[in-house]
């Protein structure tokens, strides 16, 4: 009960952001396959869960239904500040690879990755996640585009990339989602990373900038400023 009664109320808080019914309702039982008791969750095993013979449709709302993504994000967000804002919880950012075989998915190409921990055909993708006392979720993403792509229009074209997007880092990616859940007010003691995003310094100011603790990790040779010193990390005495 307590998963149809979330669906349903999750079903009314984001119906407007459909631009048809089925693709809506499809939605929904794509996320109540991801809360059932499916030993793994992915498009096969999601969809016989919901009782459907194949993971078309499921796949249909993923690829080529009209709906309003980035409005999505925005109601999680919301729907996270009701109901798992706490004042000590963490933001935290990291990437994630996910493997591919051909060329043609957006931002595709070899390049390490965290999932295969090595160097494979993967696309990454740049995520923030929220951790309180009341629970966890992910809460924004943003798809790492290599400048293979970006420096190729029409490559981008065909991948159906909007002509707007430019080359951006991993850190510069990370600061874009931060900013926007920072500037909604949703409360959170530490934002923490690996040294993919501590070595960045404008990432650091930018938090420092906004007062904004973090607990980001950084590599060896990076320098610190401790007591008023600029330091180098390993010189620094714990």
């Amino acid at each position: 009960m307590g998963s149809i009664f979330l669906t349903t109320a999750v079903g009314r808080r984001i119906r407007r952001y459909f631009v048809r019914s089925e693709p809506h309702h499809q939605a929904l039982a794509s996320m109540q396959g991801l809360m059932s008791g499916a030993l793994r969750k992915n498009g096969w095993q999601v969809a016989e869960a919901m009782g459907e013979t194949t993971p078309y449709a499921m796949q249909h709302v993923l690829d080529r239904a009209k709906w309003d993504c980035d409005g999505m994000r925005d109601a999680l967000r919301a729907y996270l500040l009701e109901t798992l804002a706490a004042s000590n919880a963490v933001l935290v950012v990291d990437e994630t690879g996910f493997l591919k075989k051909g060329d043609t998915s957006a931002g595709v190409q070899r390049q390490y990755s965290g999932t295969a921990g090595r160097i494979e055909n993967c696309q990454v993708g740049v995520f923030l996640s929220y951790s309180s006392s009341h629970g966890h979720a992910l809460l924004d993403r943003e798809l790492y585009l290599p400048k293979s792509w970006t420096d190729d229009q029409e490559r981008c074209r065909q991948a159906h990339v909007p002509a707007s997007v430019t080359f951006a880092t991993k850190p510069e990616l990370a600061a874009r989602m931060l900013e926007r859940t920072l500037n909604t007010g949703l409360p959170a003691a530490w934002v923490s990373g690996d040294p993919v995003y501590g070595s960045a310094l404008q990432l650091r100011a930018d938090l420092e900038a906004r007062k904004q603790a973090y607990a980001l990790a950084v590599t060896c040779k990076e320098h610190v400023e401790v007591q008023g010193t600029c330091r180098r990390v390993e010189k620094t005495s714990t």
